[in-house]
């Protein structure tokens, strides 16, 4: 099988967390999606094209031996979800009480972007194209 018929499509991410209740709530809170799928070790949101699969980091361990469950407070990646307006969206985002970590900033790149973070640190951007 060729790496293109295989790559073409993330379905899953799994983002470890200390607290699943505290991280649910937050998630539920901020994008205000539905849970498709929770047990007491997990809670999934569908995004449409990827599914966010919130994990106890204490389960984490089975998954990805013999690695380890990284510490936080560094950051590794962000996820960016395109809206059409990302001033709009961060009015939203505050009446929820999310706490923006910047912007929204006009980018020499053409994008309008905003980050902030989950309760584990897990950041997420806010981008418009302009």
């Amino acid at each position: 099988m060729a790496t293109a018929e295989w790559a073409k499509k993330i379905t899953e991410i799994t983002l470890f967390v200390e607290d699943l209740h505290r991280s649910k709530a937050f998630y539920q809170e901020t994008f205000r999606l539905a849970i498709i799928y929770e047990d007491e070790s997990c809670a999934v949101f569908d995004y449409g094209n990827t599914c966010i699969n919130l994990l106890n980091q204490s389960n984490a361990r089975e998954l990805i031996e013999p690695a380890q469950v990284g510490r936080g407070g560094d950051a590794r990646f962000q996820f960016t979800i395109q809206v059409p307006d990302v001033d709009r969206v961060c009015d939203e985002l505050e009446e929820r009480g999310v706490k923006l970590l910047n912007g929204p900033i006009t980018r020499p790149w053409g994008r309008r972007t905003a980050s902030f973070a989950d309760p584990d640190g897990h950041l997420w951007e806010i981008a418009q194209v302009l």
